[in-house]
């Protein structure tokens, strides 16, 4: 029996296409896949297609852009056996994070992809990356379950946990790449699933449960040699703030001076959430190895591990607009919940 997967195009370059009269670029008509694609009838799926309305550059994507979307997979949840969604770029790694905490019991593949080169440009990486999503998205095991059923994020050959992915690179076909977590699949001439990393549900027949509250009233402050007092008090009084995402240095450390883990200190004091995160994009925070990090760990700094910032800004919104209580929100950034930390 075929898979049903439905595409969801949101916008971004992939869904772009050269106008033979004009030589511009204009949205491409994924309504007529099959005709520019003759080859997607080979796969045992059935596709259709949903584009939203307006669609939009992954640029101004906002967390009502994630709602919606969330609340469009809900409403075809039960006649589809998976998704995939073509998104920009440049916040796919949020949007896909921000996904998988929405989506608090899934049981299906939702699979992002997009690409580097207009799909209507003959050098296109974005043909072999929706082909491929859409194989992978239809792939059930020998009892009819899908091979991949959490949110994941395909490009170049590798498929990634979501929350796990960062984009790394404006330019290279590899635009994304997960550097605390092995590929959930590696595609050559076969796609090879690597089963025992890839999240199982408890239950497979329950309907999706989505949580689509989420809070703005976060920011993100990365050091650097040069960060002083009154910006740094500035930014942790913003009245309305809820939390800080601290983009330490390497294993999580920080300056020790007073002017620093003071204003730290005196927030956290006031209810302020401050989550530890490395700059670095790979390994992940250690507070306790060095005097630099043991400061912040002895004020109150919560430890991310190794998040990557997009999964630690969209948990962030997820838990703070879930959950009204700040002590139950600290305790839930140090734990794993869709697999997006290694502890």
């Amino acid at each position: 029996m075929k898979s049903s997967i439905l595409i969801i195009y949101t916008g971004g370059t992939i869904g772009m296409k050269t106008d033979p009269e004009t030589g511009t670029l204009v949205p491409f008509d994924f309504s007529a896949i099959y005709q520019e694609f003759p080859s997607l009838k080979r796969l045992n799926v059935a596709i259709e297609v949903h584009t939203l309305t307006p669609v939009i550059d992954s640029s101004n994507v906002q967390p009502q852009n994630w709602i919606t979307l969330a609340e469009l997979i809900r409403s075809k949840y039960g006649h589809y056996d998976g998704f995939v969604v073509l998104h920009g770029t440049d916040t796919m790694s949020y949007t896909a994070s921000a996904l998988s905490f929405m989506f608090e019991n899934l049981a299906k593949p939702i699979v992002f992809t997009g690409s580097q080169i207009p799909i209507g440009v003959l050098r296109t990486d974005g043909r072999e990356n929706l082909i491929t999503a859409i194989e992978i998205a239809g792939a059930k095991d020998e009892y009819g379950h899908p091979l991949v059923p959490e949110v994941s994020l395909y490009f170049q050959n590798h498929l990634f946990r979501a929350n796990r992915t960062t984009k790394r690179s404006a330019e290279a076909l590899s635009a994304f790449y997960s550097y605390n977590y092995p590929p959930l699949a590696d595609v050559g001439v076969n796609i090879a699933y690597n089963r025992t990393l890839i999240h199982q549900p408890d239950h497979w027949m329950e309907p999706l449960r989505v949580s689509n509250n989420f809070s703005d009233k976060v920011c993100v402050v990365k050091l650097f040699p040069g960060l002083n007092e009154q910006i740094l008090s500035s930014i942790l009084s913003i009245e309305g703030l809820q939390a800080v995402v601290l983009e330490t240095y390497g294993a999580g450390n920080a300056p020790t001076a007073d002017w620093f883990i003071r204003p730290l200190e005196e927030a956290i004091a006031r209810g302020l959430i401050v989550l530890n995160i490395t700059q670095c994009k790979g390994g992940g925070v250690a507070m306790e190895l060095y005097e630099t990090g043991l400061r912040l760990q002895q004020i109150g700094v919560t430890s991310g591990y190794d998040m990557t910032i997009e999964a630690a800004v969209t948990k962030l919104m997820y838990l703070l607009g879930s959950k009204a209580d700040a002590s139950e929100v600290k305790q839930a950034l140090e734990v794993s919940l869709r697999g997006e930390l290694s502890h």
